[in-house]
C-alpha cells in the first residue's frame, strides 16, 4: 500500500487546509506539503473539544472502552501504510515502526481494560452518621473525574507511542477528556494517517466529533496559543528541557495555571559497583554500547553515563565499551535539526579540560557515529554542561575513587527518569547505601539491566525529579498516567440521582 498525505490538519470531524503550507524533511523518499497549523485553528479546536466534552466527559466506560478499543483497530488496518510513511519520513527501520505501532494499539487497548476495571475510580465512601456526638457526620462519596480538554504535543523520536495516538492521547481519552493534538513536523504523514484511524473510530463508535482534532506544523504561536487557550485544562509534552520549560511557563502564567506533564528526558547514570566490575566489568561495558547506541541514542531513557571505579578493572570496561562501539555503523538520525544538535553537543566534551576522549568520530549530515569520553567526579561536580543530556549516541565514563566517591556524585546528578545498578550479591552493601539517594533522583531504578526499552504497565513509572520531568509525582506511561486527567470530586449528602454513573 502507498500512503500520499493530503496535508490537511483534522478539526471536529472535518479535514481543513490552511493558506500556507510547508515541506516535510523525510530520510528517504518523497516530501509531501502539509499545511501550517494557525491560532485560529486552535480556538475552532478547542472550542469543540469543549462542546464534546459536555458528551463524551459523560460517556460511560464501556463506551470510552470500544472507542479506545476501535482506534486500535483502526490504527492495524492501517498497518502497511503506517510503516511506509513513518519509515520514510524517520529513516526508522521497519522493524522499530512495526514494534512501536503494537506499543501504541497495546496502549490504548490496555486503557480500555484498566477502565473497565474501575479501580483508577479510587471511590470511596463514608457513610453517614446522624447520631455522632458532638456533631454528626454527613454522608460522603469521593471519585475521580475527567479535568476537561487536553494538549498533546507529539514527540519527535515516537512518532507513535508518544505522539498523535500515543500515551499522552490515550491516558487523556481514557480518562474521559477530549485532545487536541499538535502534531511534530518531523512526521507528519505519519500524524495525518494515525489522525485518520481516529478520525474513523469517532465515527464508528459515534463519538461527538470535537473529541478529537489534529493541528500540523506552525510556528511557535500555535504552541502558545494552544497551552494558554482557556479551554485547555492540562498539557501533556515529551520532548527538550529548553522548549518544554517554555511551555511550562506559559501554564503557570496563565490567568488560570494548568498543569504541565512534561516528560524532559535526563542522562539516566548508570552505577558499576565494585564486585560486579570485577567479575563481568567487560560484559557490562558492552552491553552499554549496545543501549547507547540503540535507535542512534534517539531515546529519552539513553544511558548516556557510566559511573565506574578508577584502576584496571574500570579501564576493562571502557576498553570494552569503545571496542564495541567502533563496531557500530552510522544511524539515520530522525531529523537534520537533531542531527545538528547532536554534533553540537558533542563540541561541549571535545578539548574541554580534565575531559579524556576515548573514541571520537565525525558525524556527516543526517548520520550519527558513537563517542565516548571519560572524566573523573570531582570535574564533572564542577562542570554542569557535562550532565546535560545529549540527544544521540555519546557516552560519558565518570570515574571514582570508591564507595564514598560514588555516593558523593549521585547526590551530585540531577533529576532523571531512570538510575541503574550493576551488582553482585557481594555489593549489597553499597547498593543499599545508595539507594535512599536513587529513590530521591530517578522515577525507575533498574539492577544488572540497561533502561532503553520502557514496558507499557501498571507498575510502569516513566517521569522522575526536576528536569527528568516537570511534576515528580506523575508518570507518562503506564496506566498511571490516567490519573493526570483526573480530579477527585467529593458528594456530600448527594441523592443517588444526581450522582455520576460510576458512584450511583
Amino acid at each position: 500500500m502507498t500512503f500520499k498525505p493530503h496535508g490537511k490538519h483534522l478539526i471536529a470531524g472535518e479535514w481543513v487546509a490552511s493558506g500556507q503550507t510547508f515541506k516535510s524533511e523525510p530520510a528517504t523518499g518523497e516530501a509531501h506539503d502539509f499545511s501550517v497549523g494557525t491560532v485560529e485553528l486552535v480556538n475552532r479546536a478547542c472550542e469543540a473539544a469543549e462542546e464534546a466534552f459536555w458528551t463524551y466527559g459523560y460517556s460511560t466506560r464501556q463506551q470510552r472502552a470500544d472507542f479506545l478499543n476501535a482506534i486500535a483497530d483502526e490504527i492495524e488496518a492501517r498497518a502497511e501504510a503506517i510503516t511506509q510513511i513513518g519509515t520514510e519520513e524517520t529513516g526508522l527501520p521497519e522493524a522499530r515502526l512495526q514494534g512501536e505501532r503494537g506499543r501504541t494499539t497495546g496502549q490504548l487497548r490496555l486503557f480500555a481494560t484498566h477502565i473497565m476495571d474501575g479501580d483508577y475510580l479510587d471511590r470511596r465512601h463514608d457513610a453517614a452518621l446522624p447520631d455522632r456526638q458532638p456533631l454528626p457526620r454527613p454522608d460522603l462519596k469521593m471519585v475521580q473525574r475527567p479535568i476537561g480538554p487536553v494538549a498533546v504535543f507529539g514527540a519527535s523520536n515516537f512518532p507513535l507511542a508518544f505522539s498523535t495516538a500515543g500515551g499522552d492521547t490515550a491516558a487523556a481519552l481514557a480518562a474521559g477528556c477530549p485532545v487536541v493534538v499538535k502534531g511534530h513536523s518531523a512526521h507528519p504523514g505519519t500524524g495525518e494517517i494515525v489522525a485518520e484511524a481516529i478520525h474513523a473510530a469517532i465515527e464508528k463508535t459515534g463519538m461527538p466529533k470535537g473529541v478529537f482534532s489534529l493541528i500540523q506544523g506552525g510556528k511557535r504561536d500555535v504552541g502558545t496559543s494552544l497551552v494558554q487557550h482557556p479551554l485547555i485544562k492540562a498539557v501533556g509534552f515529551t520532548g527538550s528541557l529548553g522548549g518544554g520549560r517554555a511551555l511550562f511557563d506559559l501554564c503557570a502564567q496563565r490567568p488560570e495555571p494548568i498543569p504541565f506533564f512534561g516528560e524532559l528526558g535526563s542522562v539516566n547514570p548508570m552505577f558499576i559497583l565494585p564486585e560486579a566490575l570485577k567479575a563481568r566489568g567487560a560484559a557490562i561495558g558492552t552491553g552499554w554500547a549496545g543501549s547507547l547506541t540503540m535507535g542512534a541514542g534517539q531515546f529519552c531513557t539513553n544511558p548516556g553515563i557510566a559511573v565506574v571505579q578508577k584502576g584496571a578493572e574500570g579501564d576493562a570496561f571502557v576498553n570494552a565499551a569503545a571496542e564495541a562501539l567502533k563496531g557500530v555503523q552510522t544511524q539515520c538520525m530522525l531529523t537534520d535539526g537533531i542531527a545538528a544538535a547532536y554534533k553540537d553537543g558533542k563540541t561541549r566534551f571535545d578539548g574541554r579540560n580534565a575531559v579524556e576522549p576515548v573514541l571520537v568520530t565525525d558525524s556527516e549530515g543526517r548520520n550519527a557515529s558513537p563517542n565516548l569520553y571519560q572524566t573523573d567526579s570531582e570535574n564533572y561536580l564542577q562542570d554542569h554542561a557535562l550532565g546535560e543530556e545529549v540527544f544521540g549516541p555519546l557516552g560519558l565514563v565518570v570515574r571514582v575513587d570508591g564507595p564514598d566517591d560514588m555516593e558523593t556524585l549521585a547526590k551530585g546528578f540531577e533529576g532523571q527518569l531512570t538510575c541503574t545498578l550493576h551488582m553482585d550479591d557481594g555489593d549489597t552493601d553499597l547498593g543499599r547505601r545508595l539507594m535512599p539517594v536513587l529513590e530521591r533522583k530517578a522515577g525507575r531504578i533498574l539492577v544488572n539491566g540497561f533502561p532503553t526499552g520502557v514496558e507499557v504497565a501498571d507498575s510502569m513509572v516513566h517521569g522522575g525529579p526536576y528536569p527528568a520531568s516537570t511534576n515528580f509525582g506523575a508518570t507518562s506511561v503506564g496506566t498511571l498516567s490516567i490519573r493526570r486527567f483526573l480530579r477527585p470530586v467529593c458528594y456530600q449528602n448527594m441523592p443517588d440521582a444526581l450522582l455520576p454513573g460510576d458512584l450511583a
